[in-house]
């Protein structure tokens, strides 16, 4: 079986290495890929948004399933373009991703599906908007309405703040087209939780819960950046609050989006904020999350091919999926000057050749130029470990962390320190 993974950062490694475990042994290609995909792949260079060239490859090498990673291609609507030619493909048509494309559009749906989630209101226009924030209790929230890799949510704690962001994403479009129109909504203080879910457009399977972190320095200080870390299962998420999220969140969304005519099938993710007790939804994702992935994933213990094609063939409801039980942890390794500019092309040092049982270094901005493994991304690897506790895996994690080097490199060194109650 031929299998086309696209994308090329760190979700996307997990998903190769994953699916290199099955006993199917398909034949893996990524597209474009990376240096360390590129030891599990064939990797293509074709970019991860290029739906014709995708397409013309996936035809000509008798590609079997494609599975999308990243959202860029979903939001361009690689999943009807696929299935109009009847070439299998893992993710939600364009219709369905507008989850996650439009803060905006998701927000309508929540209301018609009654889900618990903050007060907002969308804007057009800035100097509507900022007269808005003037009597908006602080801190309030401002969102650009579409896709800004992880970075259109700014957390105004002053009033110059939140015009600051309502200028920077309207009127100096540094989100480009995606702050065009914004969403303005209160403050929630709680505790994030990320719950995942597989979904063939009717059943509905959450994953294990993590927790990710968002901001860029040690505490939660700092800008947000596309993620610095995870952990998981995160002791927030009971067996409980999964199941009230199942049943008040994900199953919810999965019907109403069959109502509307846009059948969700793929990975619907659900950010949440948990405020006393109650699971609030922050925000809906079409895909697998980054580097929530990193660590859900080696938890799983059923074949996650058999899952994949379980959802495309809409016969999830007939699939048992098991979870190991043991913890991972995921540090990221970033560029310096992430999320801001950064340079490229840094050597790596220290990485290791091989994973084990307790770790793993997934890449997500590499390159390989010559015999050597440079820097290519502002997120440059994500480092799992693996333990029968969380400490243990926290434990493993740094331990392979403090091996690997590159110019300017950073990293948290409180990743999933919180659980424990401990500062670092």
């Amino acid at each position: 079986m031929k299998i086309l993974v696209v994308g090329g950062g760190g979700r996307e490694h997990t998903i190769v290495w994953k699916l290199a475990q099955s006993p199917r042994k398909p034949q893996l290609f990524c597209a474009p890929g990376n240096a360390g995909i590129a030891a599990l792949a064939t990797c293509v260079p074709i970019t991860a948004d290029d739906i014709a060239g995708l397409k013309a490859f996936v035809v000509q090498e008798g590609i079997d399933l494609t599975v999308v990673g990243p959202e860029a291609p979903l939001a361009l609507g690689i999943a009807d373009e696929f299935r109009k030619a009847k070439l299998k493909i893992f993710g939600p048509t364009k219709n369905a991703a507008r989850l996650e494309a439009s803060k905006i559009f998701s927000k309508a749906v929540m209301a018609q599906a009654k889900i618990r989630t903050a007060r907002a209101q969308s804007f057009e226009k800035a100097a509507e908007a900022l007269a808005y924030v003037e009597r908006h209790e602080l801190p309030v929230v401002i969102k650009a309405d579409g896709l800004a890799q992880g970075k259109g949510v700014i957390i105004a704690t002053t009033r110059d703040a939140a015009r600051q962001a309502i200028v920077d994403a309207m009127e100096k479009a540094v989100f480009g087209q995606a702050g065009k129109q914004v969403l303005i909504e209160e403050f929630l203080d709680g505790e994030e939780l990320t719950i995942m879910a597989f979904t063939d457009g009717r059943t509905v399977v959450p994953m294990l819960p993590a927790q990710d972190h968002k901001r860029v320095g040690d505490g939660d200080t700092g800008l947000n950046t596309g993620g610095m870390g995870a952990y998981c299962p995160a002791p927030l998420g009971t067996p409980a609050l999964r199941e009230q999220v199942t049943r008040d969140v994900l199953q919810p969304i999965v019907d109403t989006m069959v109502r509307l005519g846009s059948p969700f099938q793929g990975v619907l993710y659900a950010g949440l904020m948990v405020v006393k007790g109650l699971p609030y939804v922050l925000e809906f994702n079409a895909r697998l999350g980054d580097p929530e992935t990193q660590v859900v994933l080696p938890l799983l213990k059923t074949d996650l091919l058999d899952v994949l094609e379980a959802v495309v063939e809409h016969r999830l409801d007939q699939l048992s999926v098991a979870w190991h039980a043991d913890t991972a942890v995921c540090v990221v390794m970033t560029s310096g000057g992430y999320p801001g500019a950064y340079a490229q092309g840094l050597p790596i040092h220290g990485l290791p050749s091989a994973g084990s049982a307790s770790t793993m270094v997934f890449h997500a901005g590499t390159a390989r130029t010559g015999q050597e493994i440079v820097t290519a991304g502002g997120r440059v690897l994500g480092v799992l470990g693996r333990g029968a506790t969380l400490a243990d895996a926290r434990r493993e994690a740094y331990r392979v962390v403090q091996s690997i080097s590159f110019a300017g490199g950073h990293y948290r060194t409180d990743i999933g320190a919180r659980a424990l109650g401990s500062a670092r």
